[in-house]
């Protein structure tokens, strides 16, 4: 039984099987896609899949790239779990109305996305992250099994360890241009959340990268109806080649000394930091009992944690914290 087969039996017994079905299929040929693009990148290395089934509920495809002509290491996952809420799953949803309202009840979720992280080995091609996702919860109503609340969540951002300002114009104003052809005011406020998402805050508040847009719990309304929703994940995740391949071919033959592959080390630190003590969806997957080696996926390879290292003033690497500290509007800036 392939994995897909595994999927259509297991979600056929949860309600409203024609969404999920649709979103799991987006996702599925957004990976196929992102894979094939990053291959033709790299020039040498290709995507190894790992499927795997989870217990309690569901399973995935982890597909990992490594030692490269570009990409040191990286991976392009797709997860598709669900089960029963536990007690860990009730403490990280515990602002959530739906679980409140139906505290009397043994209730259900689901959780399909895909999860890309990329991280090359030239020092001056960035560090790329993505993730789409769509996730449900489901109870009784009048004894009848069906979805008390969908949401979707996602985004894209970008850690260079140098900065191009003509990079960060173009990677941000490819993603404001898709935020546009839906909503005027999806750009602006995305890129703030995503400012205000991706910190170290004990590191001074200091930014994770140059950001990009990031959205969650958006719940289908009446003028933003579930298709609506799907479109604009589906949107986002296709720009994804085309706001971050370009980058790398420009920057990815630069040539590079020890001290900038030091630097990139340093901040890939920071990196580590943000996803092991601050990121929500590595502590949702590793408190739900997910697949412990696609999560932390998410971590480089080499990293570097020095004692009170700072830049020097006026230098390359000071240049980048600058931004890291103060976030910049990339677009209308220019």
């Amino acid at each position: 039984m392939t994995i897909e087969d595994f999927y259509h039996n297991e979600i056929t017994t949860l309600p409203d099987s024609k969404t999920r079905g649709a979103w799991i299929k987006m996702i599925s040929t957004l990976q196929n896609h992102i894979c094939a693009a990053l291959e033709a990148t790299d020039g040498k290395s290709k995507f190894q899949e790992d499927q795997w089934i989870r217990e309690e509920g569901g399973g995935g495809k982890t597909r990992v790239i490594a030692n490269g002509n570009v990409f040191e290491k990286g991976g392009v996952n797709t997860s598709v779990v669900f089960g029963d809420v536990t007690e860990a799953m009730k403490s990280q949803l515990k602002s959530n109305a739906s679980v409140q309202a139906y505290s009397d009840q043994q209730l259900k979720w689901f959780a399909c996305g895909i999860s890309i992280v990329i991280h090359p080995s030239n020092p001056f091609v960035p560090t790329v992250h993505c993730n789409y996702r769509m996730f449900e919860l489901y109870g009784k109503v009048d004894g009848n099994e069906t979805v008390i609340d969908r949401w979707f969540g996602g985004g894209t951002d970008l850690t260079p360890y140098y900065l191009f300002e003509e990079d960060a114009f173009h990677f941000h104003s490819t993603y404001k241009k898709v935020c546009d052809g839906f909503d005027k005011d999806f750009y602006k406020k995305f890129k703030e959340e995503c400012d205000g998402y991706f910190v170290n805050h004990h590191r001074d508040h200091e930014r994770r990268g140059i950001g990009g847009i990031f959205y969650d719990h958006q719940r289908p309304s009446v003028s933003k109806e579930i298709s609506f929703w799907m479109d604009f994940g589906k949107a986002c995740g296709d720009t994804f080649t085309t706001a971050y391949l370009p980058i790398v071919e420009q920057r990815k033959n630069t040539s590079y000394s020890s001290e900038n592959k030091y630097w990139q080390e340093i901040r890939r630190g920071r990196y580590v930091e943000f996803n092991l003590v601050h990121d929500r969806g590595t502590l949702f997957g590793l408190k739900t009992n997910g697949r412990t080696e696609s999560i932390l996926m998410s971590l480089p390879p080499t990293v570097r944690f020095d004692y009170e290292h700072h830049p020097q003033p006026g230098s390359e690497e000071a240049k980048l914290v600058e931004v890291l500290l103060k976030p910049k509007d990339w677009v209308e800036g220019r």
